[in-house]
């Protein structure tokens, strides 16, 4: 047994790195956050909060409502739209270190917290303005919240987890995922069949029912169009092999070390609950359902967007666990393993952050830009801008781009002074944002009732879509706006990104027919580019 005084000394060691971590990795994301260009979805999210609502085509209304105060306190701009995301994200490790010292004791609290900054997934949370960082830290906070109500059984803590669970359907329709993982915690275990008897729990359950107000009034002002999206049109729910692959995703999300680390430890909880039960029932039962039934799901559904991020919340608790699980096993060879560990997974983490922080610079983009790992939908930005400011003080028009995403970098840019319009691109369609912009009246259809016969200024991302689906796009440009004539090209990065504008009129007549190559400029214009 160890004396007070070491025990005090080792606890400072511990706190005092925590604190030092933390400080630094703060620091590192703030500079990121009010200088690394808007990604598209977080541009796309920022007009949501220009149109206050219930809800959106896409998501729950808290995203939008967030970069709104953002904007509304510190002014429009890039730190203006991430402030209250990099606060939000800044609490995580925090309720990581809540949890393990309410479950174990302080050393393992600070110990947790550090490890939660390592994780590269976790640590880096809050440097963009996206739903996953309020969603990610009610889902930690609930998990705060319910074990504290399992055991005290005090009506604030099932209130507490309530509004947890509240904030995530506020947030996304991934909080279903919470909820399944706390129906199959009352389900299977004898300690969480237990709380169906206790009235806090049906507190927590009402008021988590009132986060999905906002969801289903939007959904029913807008047809469903939400719920179409998140359950029909992203998800092919077709068995597809190539995401067998997920667990090495995982591997690299996580850094390989680590990931076998935690995987190792949702196996012990696991073992550990059918023997003791708490507070390994919690544990396993949560962790598991993340990690497990994504995994799953991701074999039938969404497989072009990034998804490395949905199991996280699985992995925050088993950080919480790992070290009172190894305390008794960091001996001999297993200690340089650890340390090979938690090395690799800070400099996974530091690595992503200067990937970030190149993709922030145009020197850095410009280091980036003969690789696959080309960070584009971070660059650009600027120099469209700079470029549509310019060409509208000489061409008065319109503003058009032919995607949803272009628009939202433009319409981010220029402060929200001039209207853009968006074609009816296949982008839009695929990422869920058609019927978002019909409400707006800034799709192709309100652009030739309420404009028809105007200047137009378009602008065109040739390397927005896949370069299966170009052509075909191209083609129809020239069936978009009438007599286009070619004003400037914008070149960047070796032709990773290319933007091209041209003048001409919003057309009055439908339908919009594909032209052939030799009929349209457009198109001409961009094979050309790509030669």
């Amino acid at each position: 047994m160890r004396d007070a005084s070491s025990v005090a000394v080792d606890l400072a060691r511990w706190r005092g790195a925590f604190v030092i971590g933390f400080m630094a990795l703060f620091l590192i994301k703030l500079m990121l956050a009010a200088t690394l260009s808007p990604f598209g979805d977080e541009a796309f999210y920022w007009q949501e909060s220009r149109h206050l609502a219930w809800g959106y085509s896409d998501l729950p209304p808290l995203t939008a409502w967030l970069i709104r105060l953002g904007e509304s306190v510190a002014g429009h701009g890039l730190l203006g739209m991430r402030w209250p995301f990099l606060l939000i994200g800044s609490a995580l490790p925090w309720l990581v270190r809540a949890f393990a010292m309410r479950l174990f004791d302080e050393r393992a609290g600070w110990q947790a917290g550090l490890l939660c900054l390592s994780l590269p997934l976790a640590g880096s949370l809050g440097v963009l303005a996206l739903p996953d960082v309020p969603l990610t830290v009610a889902i930690m906070l609930a998990l705060v919240a319910l074990v504290r109500a399992m055991d005290g059984n005090r009506l604030l803590d099932w209130w507490l987890l309530g509004v947890a669970l509240a904030v995530g359907w506020l947030t996304h329709y991934r909080a279903a995922m919470p909820m399944l993982a706390g129906l199959l915690l009352c389900v299977l275990t004898p300690r969480g069949r237990r709380q169906w008897r206790r009235g806090g729990f049906w507190l927590a359950m009402g008021v988590a029912a009132l986060g999905l107000i906002p969801l289903l009034v939007s959904n029913w002002q807008q047809r469903g169009a939400g719920l179409a999206f998140q359950l029909v049109q992203r998800h092919p729910w077709t068995f597809h092999a190539d995401a067998l692959v997920q667990p090495l995703e995982q591997a690299i999300a996580c850094t390989p070390l680590l990931y076998a680390l935690l995987l190792w430890a949702a196996w012990q909880c696991w073992k550990r609950s059918r023997e003791e039960g708490a507070p390994w029932d919690v544990i396993a039962t949560v962790s598991l359902s993340f990690i497990v039934l994504y995994f799953v799901l991701g074999l039938f559904a969404d497989d072009l967007r990034f998804r490395a991020h949905w199991p996280l919340p699985g992995y925050l608790p088993l950080l919480a666990v790992l070290p009172i699980l190894l305390r008794h096993e960091a001996l001999g060879r297993r200690r340089a393993w650890l340390v090979a560990t938690f090395a690799l997974a800070v400099l996974g983490q530091l690595g992503g952050l200067l990937y970030l922080g190149m993709a922030a610079s145009p020197e850095g983009a410009r280091a980036w830009s003969g690789t696959k790992a080309f960070p584009s939908g971070f660059l650009g930005w600027r120099e469209s801008g700079d470029a549509v400011r310019d060409l509208l003080s000489q061409h008065p028009a319109v503003l058009v781009a032919d995607n949803f995403m272009l628009a939202a970098e433009i319409d981010f840019q220029l402060g929200g002074r001039v209207p853009v319009y968006s074609l009816d691109s296949p982008l839009n369609v695929k990422h869920g944002r058609a019927p978002q912009l019909a409400i707006w009246q800034r799709d192709e259809n309100a652009l030739r009732a309420m404009r028809g016969g105007d200047p137009m200024l378009l602008a065109v991302d040739e390397a927005a879509l896949r370069v299966h689906e170009r052509p075909p796009w191209l083609r129809t440009l020239c069936g978009r706006i009438d007599e286009p004539q070619p004003l400037r090209r914008l070149d960047l990065f070796d032709g990773r990104r290319r933007i091209a504008f041209y003048v001409g009129r919003v057309p009055t007549a439908l339908p919009v027919v594909a032209h052939s190559d030799d009929q349209c400029s457009i198109w001409q214009f961009a094979h050309k580019a790509e030669r």
